[in-house]
């Protein structure tokens, strides 16, 4: 049996503010995200994990993308596009490694952590 090796991880959050419309944010496509997942058979390669609050509550629908080489902070994501660029960049990673280059629609909402208090 092959054993992959998990080039890249996307922790999206979920918790006190992120997806929470009565708080006026966007849903957060759980169910999407862990269908495509599935469909595009990234769980070997590519962990996708939900959290319950990843911290800068300030920027809400964080996600959080990471490699062995780099860490990438991501906020107000609210349309169905920059999640469907999520699972695009977790694809291109699978396929060509960790280098991919963030889509375009996703790097406008690239933050430094260190920039939140």
């Amino acid at each position: 049996m092959k054993i992959s090796k998990t080039v890249a991880s996307v922790t999206v959050c979920d918790g006190c503010c992120c997806g929470r419309i009565e708080k006026g944010h966007n849903e957060v496509p759980i169910n999407h995200l862990k269908n495509s997942w599935k469909d595009y058979n990234l769980e070997n390669k590519i962990k996708l994990s939900i959290s319950d609050c990843l911290g800068p509550c300030s920027m809400h629908n964080v996600t959080l993308l990471k490699t062995d080489r780099n860490q990438i902070w991501l906020g107000k994501l609210s349309k169905e596009e920059h999640y469907n660029s999520l699972i695009d960049w977790a694809c291109e990673v699978n396929d060509k490694g960790e280098e991919t280059a963030l889509p375009g629609i996703l790097a406008v909402h690239r933050f430094e952590r260190s920039e939140i208090q």
